[in-house]
């Protein structure tokens, strides 16, 4: 028998399909989603093809065969002989679950590299990106099934339920060369709200259930009862403050500092402005609002090196801080003149650690643009924090109480620092939500996650991944303890 069994989505180029059933290395092709045998290769037909029970009767149908190479890209793909092979040899080694290898893509002719991340126990995300192709190890599949059961009757987590369940029973390994070639059949442009959007709530249900049950067998899940927001005797100056990061945004500033101080409430409460050593004109459109209103305080950190974490650390710290803060970033607005005051209510009458609004996203002439209100609906009072480890993000505004921040502070990055917070908070202290929108979130050119190169998306998401990782480990060190 020959050592893999190649499963793959069923709309891929004549080419793939002749490419692998030439490749000696492979002993069948199986596709995935098809009604019809292209090229005489063995089909599972499926409305679904990578759901729970589609995949189960591709591996099926692979029955002893060493290896399964799973290729699920829509996208046109190649893998040559020699890279299966490189790639196989790798695994044959190394003995573990699951591999997977950087890839080059080809645009206009041009051939780029396109390096992936290392796989860790924080890398549950169902939107990890293994690359165009997937070496499973077909004993480890057969061990993880023994271990905790076959794939369930999902319409689309069957390969995510896959590698959750296969990453128990060995490690996931990257090889860091250039294994396949993808050949990208569309724009990718919006993606980044996908999994807010609500013509996928079932689609982001079933992932969800997937990965609650990943964290129960690691023993990760968050069960326990919420605490109340601890007691805090400590003096504050006034109820509340609004706090702004800035670093070189004299076009918005202004704007965001209004919008804050025309917020209608009936506490009293400031606005810190923390003005991370800029180099254009915002230093002085801070100190001018600042001459027309006293709430204005501006906060000139005395390090240079504070990232975005660092600035909200800054603030917390201050004496001037309030008793709760909330959230504004420097190129966004409240949505009306109550936010601020429908913020700080529910944080306070829900006895939450934090409160987390919703926001109607804009262009830069404040006019909606897709996919809309992001309100975070996925979010469930019982598994929220669970499924926080899945998506990578919690939604905004975010407020919290400062006696909290001040014992989980932010990390010091400009990233992901808000995830982190979120992250532990949540692991213990309720997380109230607002599902109508409090924030306006401008997308523009000089948004921190707008257009990356693919060096500071891999570089994120390795960060949040690391997050996710200690987060992981933390819960399973408590559910020791408990023990």
């Amino acid at each position: 028998m020959k050592p893999i069994t190649a499963i793959v989505y069923h709309r891929h180029e004549p080419k793939l399909y002749d490419s692998l059933l030439a490749n000696p290395s492979i002993e069948k092709v199986i596709a995935l989603g098809s009604t019809t045998s292209p090229h005489n290769v063995e089909t599972v037909d499926s409305e679904h093809p990578f759901g729970g029970r589609s995949l189960g009767k591709a591996l099926e149908l692979a029955g002893s065969c060493p290896f399964i190479m799973i290729v699920p890209s829509t996208d046109t793909v190649s893998i040559t002989t020699e890279e299966t092979n490189r790639l196989l040899s790798v695994a044959l080694e190394g003995g573990q679950a699951l591999y997977y290898a950087d890839y080059y893509t080809e645009r206009r002719n041009t051939k780029n590299s396109c390096p992936v991340i290392s796989y860790e126990p924080g890398s549950i995300r169902d939107d990890f990106n293994f690359g165009p192709v997937m070496l499973f190890s077909n004993g480890h599949i057969k061990a993880c099934f023994n271990l905790f059961g076959p794939l369930t009757d999902t319409r689309w987590a069957g390969l995510y339920e896959l590698r959750l369940k296969a990453s128990l029973t060995a490690d996931v390994i990257r090889v860091p060369e250039p294994l396949s070639l993808v050949v990208p059949r569309k724009s990718e442009a919006g993606s980044h709200f996908d999994y807010v959007d609500p013509a996928q709530k079932q689609y982001q249900q079933e992932m969800e259930a997937v990965a609650t049950e990943h964290l129960k067998r690691c023993n990760a899940w968050c069960g326990h009862d919420l605490l109340p927001a601890p007691d805090d005797d400590s003096p504050y100056p006034l109820e509340a403050s609004v706090v702004i990061p800035v670093k070189n945004r004299e076009t918005t500033i202004d704007e965001a500092i209004r919008s804050a101080l025309n917020q209608e409430t009936d506490f009293d409460f400031n606005v810190l402005v923390v003005q991370n050593h800029s180099t254009d004109n915002t230093r002085q459109v801070i100190e001018a609002a600042a001459q027309r209103d006293p709430r204005v305080v501006q906060i000139i950190p005395e390090r240079r090196d504070l990232g975005i974490g660092g600035c909200w650390n800054e603030a917390i710290r201050s004496p001037l801080c309030g008793r709760f803060v909330c959230q504004l970033d420097s190129d966004d607005l409240y949505a009306d003149t109550r936010a601020l005051a429908t913020v700080i209510s529910a944080l306070r009458d829900g006895n939450c650690g934090m409160l987390v609004g919703s926001y109607r996203l804009v262009n830069f002439q404040l006019e909606e643009i897709p996919p809309g209100i992001v309100d975070h609906r996925e979010w469930t009072e019982l598994n929220g924090r669970n499924n926080l480890l899945r998506v990578n993000g919690i939604g905004a505004p975010r407020a919290f109480t400062t006696g909290l921040l001040r014992r989980y502070p932010f990390p010091n990055v400009s990233y992901g620092e808000d995830y982190a917070v979120s992250l532990r908070i949540s692991r213990d202290y309720r997380v109230g939500r607002i599902y109508e929108p409090v924030y306006l979130c401008r997308r523009w050119d000089d948004n921190t996650d707008a257009d990356l190169p693919l060096e500071k998306i891999n570089e994120y998401a390795s960060y949040k991944d690391g997050l996710r990782t200690r987060e992981i480990l933390e819960r399973q060190n408590s559910a020791k303890t408990a023990a």
